[in-house]
């Protein structure tokens, strides 16, 4: 059969848009690299978080007194629309909690403990027994279903009254208070529970509630924010170093008390996001590592080496609190592995030889100005929450950066989750079918798996979070779930994200999406796609499909069956 010079040229221009569509589908597939649970060490923690005020509620039942938490969400001009009085209810619905989690096939949970439930006057009253039995009752359940209960002994919530007594974090009273919690809970928890973080981000705790005023108590000063009281250059270093001998303290308790007993582990959760260089100037190099000192290291080279970073230390001067030789002593070494959050990734850009605006020209901020776009493009795709951006490599960044400076001390990843941008009025079939989560989680899983490879000493990964919850702030409009909360009756009903966590989790197969769905998604038109791939079967250009992955070589079959 003769062939026109137009039907060669055709057969051509088929064979190079069909090697270009393989290349891109290939680089489609890299992005949605594959992940199983097999990748990841004998022994790997794989579970959910979720925090005490976020989730509990029954905010004035048996003994509980009022949090800062609950008094600032009440207080007239606050953001008084959404409180967490009620929440998802797992003060009475934990058992269903519980069994949601069996039944996804976590082998541990983190949950923290409410301090103005247990010790609802600090050292000021008595223990709540009725706190004391609730939290009891969530462990000996957990390990009856063989989970591993993570415990957190302190999440942004704690009694109102130690607020009222000496502004909590910004005396050193409230180091005593904080050890005093912890006694309390390695007495009555420390039989059952092998893993303690004491504190979760004390460097986001620090920021919200000291420089930006957005978390009780509110204070702040400008260019942060427009508090009536607070100094958003100082109070953060306070509350910081106040936070970190009550940790140390908390820990050199347990050592010397209970460990050999109860054979647990000490660690503290840092807020870890990864920043990169908005340019490839020097400059801008080391204003990426200032940034990672002073969010960081501030958080945690105290507590691995004994003092702050050398970075803070330069440009903060006589400002940054120094240790006592004894508290050195005690507060260096004190923690048995880190806890790592890890939401986002941002770009920084030095602030020392620039202007800068929004504060980043100022030492708490490192002389750094943070930002999520380079040219106009974004770093990453956009999520729910600003400023967290949806940028994978980030994981395998900031674990890496870790690893090193940290002597490859053991980590958990202990909160990493997606949350869809806002849109108004979303149908609750369109948030159950979180495609974009699952997305998400296998994609920051597989860079942990390549940063374990890599040699990374991680022990455990924890999803952000079982259920939609009360989010801070933000209320309930930030949906992290991987189960849907019905506001009025409080069903949970598990997302797509649910089925596919349960069957990584179990190694069963789950297909999210058909090739031909992915291939649309490339070319956004399912007749374009049959067209080319027909033509190109006409051409005889079948023989391309040799050396595809089985997904394409699927894709090919499917248009050649019509």
């Amino acid at each position: 059969m003769k062939v026109s010079t137009t039907h060669f040229f055709l057969c051509f221009l088929l064979l190079f848009l069909f090697s270009f569509a393989h290349t891109l589908v290939e680089s489609f597939n890299e992005e949605k690299e594959d992940i199983k649970r097999s990748q990841f060490p004998d022994g790997f923690l794989f579970g959910t978080a979720a925090s005490a005020y976020q989730i509990e509620g029954a905010y004035l039942e048996d003994g509980k007194s009022l949090s800062n938490w609950d008094v600032f969400n009440h207080i007239q001009g606050v953001r008084h629309v959404e409180n967490a009085d009620i929440a998802n209810d797992h003060y009475h619905r934990y058992l269903e909690d519980i069994e949601i989690m069996h039944s996804l096939g976590v082998n541990a949970y983190r949950f923290s403990i409410s301090w103005a439930r247990v010790l609802p006057r600090g050292r000021f009253g008595e223990v709540n027994p009725n706190g004391v039995i609730f939290y009891n009752k969530i462990i000996d359940n957990l390990l009856l279903k063989g989970i591993v209960p993570f415990v957190t002994l302190h999440h942004h919530d704690f009694p109102q009254e130690l607020e009222d007594r000496y502004e909590s974090w910004l005396s050193p009273e409230m180091q005593e208070e904080f050890v005093h919690l912890a006694k309390t809970c390695f007495k009555s928890f420390g039989d059952r529970v092998k893993y303690w973080t004491t504190i979760n981000e004390p460097n986001v705790f620090s920021e919200m509630a000291y420089i930006k005023g957005k978390y009780p108590p509110a204070r702040c000063s400008a260019p942060f924010g427009n508090c009536s009281v607070g100094n958003s250059d100082l109070e953060p270093l306070i509350v910081m170093h106040n936070m970190l001998l009550g940790h140390a303290k908390a820990t050199k308790l347990y050592r010397e008390q209970f460990q050999a007993k109860q054979c647990g582990f000490m660690g503290m959760v840092a807020s870890s996001s990864m920043y990169e260089p908005l340019s490839d100037s020097e400059l801008d190099r080391e204003a990426a590592n200032r940034a990672l000192a002073f969010n960081v290291a501030w958080n945690l080279d105290p507590l691995v080496f004994g003092d702050y970073p050398p970075e803070m230390r330069r440009y903060h001067g006589s400002e940054l609190p120094r240790f006592t030789l004894e508290e050195a002593k005690y507060i260096k070494g004190s923690i048995d592995f880190i806890g790592i959050n890890h939401y986002a990734t941002h770009y920084a850009k030095d602030c020392i030889h620039s202007s800068c605006i929004e504060g980043g020209d100022r030492a708490i901020r490192g002389f750094a100005y943070l930002t999520v776009e380079r040219d106009g493009v974004p770093i990453g795709e956009p999520t729910g929450m600003p400023g967290f951006f949806v940028v994978p490599r980030g994981m395998e960044e900031i674990v890496e950066y870790v690893k090193k400076r940290y002597h490859n001390m053991p980590m958990f990843v202990t909160e990493n989750g997606y949350v869809p941008p806002k849109q108004e009025a979303v149908r609750v079939e369109e948030q159950l079918h979180d495609v974009k989560r699952i997305e998400f989680h296998k994609a920051y899983m597989a860079s942990l798996a390549r940063a374990i490879r890599n040699g990374a000493d991680v022990r455990g990964y924890f999803a952000w979070t079982l259920m939609d919850n009360y989010e801070w702030v933000e209320g309930y409009s930030l949906k992290f779930g991987l189960h849907y909360i019905d506001r009025q009756t409080l069903k949970r009903i598990p997302k797509l994200s649910a089925t596919w966590f349960q069957n990584f989790l179990t190694n069963s197969s789950f297909n999210i999406e058909q090739v031909l769905n992915d291939a649309v998604t490339l070319y956004n038109d399912k007749m374009i796609v049959k067209m080319v791939l027909d033509s190109a079967m006409m051409c005889g250009l079948w023989q391309t499909t040799i050396g595809m992955d089985d997904s394409s070589r699927e894709l090919t079959m499917m248009s050649s069956n019509g």
